[in-house]
């Protein structure tokens, strides 16, 4: 890891000041792949103000017990457009309706409506569910949300698809990544 950027200051802050953070290795692991998400997304030396506010206030968060997982998945959906992928949540890409289930179509670069499912035959068939907390979390500042329960399937669903997305139009696995998928295998095995 670098000593500078956004990991070097996490590393540096959380031993005072995030003590439940560091005292739980699966609360770390996800604040250091919120860091690191952020810190691929941008060059070095380019100020990123909102981002390291984003950080700060994910990291409080995550020290107060909010679910770092979904707060996670709120950094990776509104990451997207800093590694200049930026999805199309609002509505149908083809006619802009949000009253028909929508699903997301990697082609279209943001979500279809039943009526346009055709167009895409390789589209996620993701849950309603899904798509409703990816399409909020787009958009949620971190300092509104509060508690969320998410049922445990449609956790592991938000997990595949936003894997697949960040696998096929981003590019980027930081390590710490890696380690909460291999600490997810292991979960599964107890």
């Amino acid at each position: 890891m670098r000593a500078d950027g956004l990991s070097f200051i996490r590393q540096a802050a959380d031993l005072s000041a995030h003590p439940h953070i560091s005292a739980d290795i699966e609360t770390d692991a996800y604040a250091t792949y919120i860091l690191a998400l952020i810190d691929m997304a941008y060059p070095d030396g380019e100020p990123i103000p909102q981002w390291f506010d984003f950080a700060a206030s994910a990291l409080r968060r995550i020290d107060e017990g909010v679910d770092a997982a979904i707060l996670t998945n709120i950094a990776e959906v509104q990451l997207l457009a800093a590694f200049g992928v930026a999805p199309h949540w609002e509505d149908c890409v083809v006619c802009h309706r949000t009253d028909l289930p929508l699903d997301f179509s990697e082609k279209y670069g943001g979500l279809l409506c039943r009526d346009h499912w055709e167009l895409d035959g390789r589209r996620y068939h993701a849950s309603a569910k899904a798509i409703y907390l990816l399409r909020l979390f787009a958009t949620v500042p971190l300092s509104r949300l509060g508690q969320v329960n998410v049922a445990p399937t449609t956790r592991r669903e938000l997990r595949v698809l936003l894997d697949r997305i960040y696998d096929d139009m981003v590019g980027a696995t930081p390590r710490a990544k890696r380690f909460i998928d291999q600490m997810g295998q292991w979960q599964q095995h107890l």
